[in-house]
């Protein structure tokens, strides 16, 4: 039987395990907080409190020539990083990587990870496609941090480019979604200039976030 490992047991790393141990696999869940590994060890009996960065502990627990390894940290990009050296270093085959951003993730492929998943943005993707029809929806938190907004465009937004109304955000957040003449696009490109009438959808930290709903509330 393929043995996997999990290492960070947030949302997302706790579900993937959860659910890998469902299916009866072999799993070892790996996290630093104790209250983490407790709530998994119902469903999980090999569940260490370990610093996933030290090589030593990782090799101690068995964490050697996997067959597959998820690294589901959540925002500490060092940590991630320093796990997917220490994951390489241990002959460990298959290595999917959370990432949290577009440069975290680039460097997380550049140093070996066979896939990096964004959890939070395709999570966004698909709920806004089922967003596409006449639903108001104001936002979803995704995590304590970041969330997603959907609303009708306001005068302010009206003309300016997607990299402008990121920039006025500090690049915090990002479109995901624009809905122009009745169509979804999920590409959008970054010179597009929004139109009256547009819907959008940004992803970001929630207290930017909460800045633009703001401006788009007093001006509705």
């Amino acid at each position: 039987m393929k043995t996997y490992a999990v290492i960070g047991l947030g949302k997302f790393g706790f579900h993937i395990a959860k659910g890998l141990a469902e299916q009866g696999m072999d799993i070892i869940a790996i996290d630093n907080d104790p209250h983490k590994i407790q709530v998994i060890s119902e469903y999980i009996e090999d569940a260490i409190i370990l610093d996933s960065t030290d090589i030593k502990a990782l090799q101690e627990a068995g964490v050697v020539g996997l067959d597959t390894v998820i690294i589901s940290i959540g925002e500490n990009i060092e940590a991630s990083i320093l796990t997917l050296m220490a994951l390489k270093e241990l002959d460990n085959k298959t290595i999917i990587a959370k990432a949290i951003t577009l440069t975290h993730g680039e460097i997380l492929a550049r140093l070996g990870a066979f896939k990096v998943i964004y959890p939070e943005r395709e999570s966004a993707k698909k709920l806004v496609e089922n967003l596409v029809g006449n639903v108001v929806i104001d936002q979803v938190d995704f995590s304590s941090t970041i969330k997603i907004a959907k609303f009708s465009v306001t005068k302010t937004l009206i003309g300016k480019m997607v990299k402008e109304i990121e920039l006025m955000f500090e690049n915090e957040i990002h479109l995901i979604a624009c809905k122009t003449r009745d169509n979804w696009i999920f590409d959008v490109e970054k010179t597009y200039k929004i139109r009256e009438n547009d819907m959008l959808a940004f992803i970001g930290k929630k207290t930017f976030i909460d800045k633009l709903k703001n401006l788009t509330k007093a001006e509705s």
